[in-house]
């Protein structure tokens, strides 16, 4: 139920963000990640949903279909780096904008976390999830960079859009 309900609420954003896509005059870079970042957290919670319980009920039965199991959680977790890599350049873009428009915590804040998230992801999409070890340094920073990036988002008036 809940990554039935995630997969609708990525559904939903990345219709709202090819919306605002298509309207925008400053915010093309910014909104297309957004956008795209949902597309890919759709195909993400799809893997999980749809190949998690298959393949490993089958790897249960077929010791040599574990390998394969394993490789079907690691690209759903690939699709949720990269996913997470387009929020960090969302979270750089919004944030250098909310600086730009005055805030000086807010702004500056976004965007670093918007870069590690970027860093830290692109680091997992190389090495695996094992890269930083127990520290969940990339899916944190995407999850930070995004909650910062919808407090930018929100304070754009629709001048600026």
């Amino acid at each position: 139920i809940l990554w039935g309900g995630e997969g609708l609420l990525f559904v939903i954003l990345a219709a709202f963000a090819g919306s605002a896509l298509a309207t925008t005059k400053r915010y093309s870079l910014g909104f297309s990640a957004i956008a795209f970042s949902a597309v890919l957290n759709v195909v993400q919670v799809g893997i999980g949903l749809t190949q998690f319980g298959p393949f490993r009920e089958a790897a249960g039965s077929v010791e040599a279909l574990d390998p394969v199991a394993s490789s079907v959680v690691a690209l759903s977790f690939f699709v949720y780096n990269a996913a997470k890599v387009l929020l960090g350049l969302a979270a750089l873009v919004f944030g250098l904008s909310c600086l730009s428009r005055g805030g000086k915590i807010i702004g500056p804040l976004t965007a670093f976390v918007g870069v590690v998230a970027i860093i830290t992801n692109t680091v997992v999409m190389m090495y695996g999830r094992a890269a930083f070890g127990e520290l969940p340094l990339s899916g944190g920073s995407g999850v930070l960079a995004t909650i910062l990036l919808g407090i930018c988002v929100l304070g754009l008036s629709k001048d600026e859009q």
